[in-house]
């Protein structure tokens, strides 16, 4: 059963001191794209309907705090983009950015279009495909993912995309540190990096919101063996779980 909020599509209000300290004069265009993600966003499924009563402090603030780490000016690259978490939302928030949206599913990348145009934002771009079928073309400052996939894999997609110096920003849970641990020998194996854990947003969000940073230190991307398992063979193409 769900709730009369949730039946509706009614966005609960923004908490007013966390919303207002984090998104300032764009607040406005968060509410829209709050209405979006409990309207369309929940009827298309690309977010639960259980997700709608904790729509800011879980998703849209706990993403926005992610500028925190982003240069004025800076390009960023959001890989499985979905529903715009946190590609969109940081493009909102930072009409100074350049932002393209990857996602391989249409029916995403559909809704990521009227997104972008009902919140006449013109620093966005939204791109159909998967990132390793960007390799050797599209070049980035950041690459950002939010519950795309285990770090390894995901590196093997992002890394290629980073000029040197640039980050891996991966939005992660509790568990990001032993994530880290498990994965830092593979991550480095696929390019030069440093890799840190870190959290943003304190006394905006709570908890914070914890990211993984995996910072290219070369020039260049990996082998094109990059992204298949255990490094073995050629370009090989990898379907996500959705």
């Amino acid at each position: 059963m769900t709730s009369g909020a949730e039946e509706s599509g009614a966005v609960p209000p923004a908490p007013p001191t966390a919303a207002e300290a984090v998104f300032g004069d764009t607040l406005p265009k968060a509410r829209r794209y709050a209405e979006l993600l409990a309207d369309d966003g929940v009827r298309r499924g690309l977010i639960g309907p259980r997700e709608v009563p904790r729509l800011w402090e879980r998703h849209l603030i706990n993403c926005a705090v992610v500028e925190d780490l982003l240069p004025e000016g800076a390009e960023v690259v959001d890989i499985g983009s979905g529903a715009g978490l946190p590609g969109l939302v940081l493009a909102l928030l930072r009409p100074d950015i350049r932002v393209t949206l990857l996602e391989p599913l249409l029916r995403r990348t559909v809704f990521l279009n009227e997104a972008v145009e009902a919140l006449d934002l013109t620093n966005v771009v939204v791109r159909r495909g998967r990132a390793e079928e960007a390799h050797g073309e599209l070049y980035t400052d950041f690459v950002t993912a939010r519950a795309v996939a285990p770090l390894p894999r995901l590196a093997g997609w992002a890394l290629p995309l980073l000029r040197k110096g640039g980050s891996l920003l991966a939005l992660k849970g509790e568990q990001a540190e032993a994530e880290l641990a498990a994965a830092r020998d593979d991550v480095v194996k696929l390019r030069p990096s440093e890799c840190d854990v870190i959290r943003v947003g304190r006394g905006k969000v709570d908890p914070a919101t914890t990211v993984v940073r995996v910072t290219v230190t070369s020039e260049g991307g990996p082998p094109p063996s990059v992204g298949s398992r255990k490094g073995r063979g050629g370009k090989k193409k990898r379907g996500r779980k959705r």
